[in-house]
């Protein structure tokens, strides 16, 4: 059981996991802003050039509703709800483009500052002067130059 124990705090301390639920706390966050875009931007727009149609109303009705009769409960309607569906489809959509485009941000980004750091370390190479020869390199180069002559 200690050892059980142990091995959880070592998988639950673990970097990938801590970053995991950080990126899940935003996720949910995101999802948040991204369904009020979606919901109160996006849709009346979409609503407005088709008409007026509110998607999330959009079903069709595969069984009527029972009226109540003297005390008993009535039975509702049996609804398949597409519209639901429809706009649950596009905020999944909508999620995935704006990750797409942040990801594609970041990684643009990330492209840019490796180039800068090469070409800077590259000029930073060049223009570096030759290190000096060791003392020794040069004491017996002049040796071996006084020996030819």
């Amino acid at each position: 059981m200690k050892n059980l124990l142990k091995e959880f705090k070592d998988f639950a301390m673990k970097g990938n996991v801590m970053d995991m639920a950080v990126g899940i706390i935003i996720g949910g966050a995101f999802g948040k802003i991204v369904t009020s875009v979606v919901n109160d931007v996006i849709m009346p727009l979409i609503g407005l050039l088709v008409g007026g149609v509110n998607f999330t109303d959009l079903a069709v009705t595969l069984k009527e509703a029972v009226p109540a009769a003297e005390g008993v409960a009535a039975q509702p309607a049996v609804l398949l709800k597409y519209g639901n569906f429809l706009q649950t489809t596009f905020d999944f959509i909508v999620v995935a483009f704006s990750i797409f485009i942040f990801i594609k941000l970041i990684n643009t980004a990330k492209e840019k500052l490796e180039k800068a750091t090469k070409a800077a370390e590259e000029a930073a190479a060049a223009a570096a002067p030759a290190p000096a020869p060791d003392p020794q390199v040069v004491l017996l180069t002049e040796i071996r130059d006084l020996l030819k002559k």
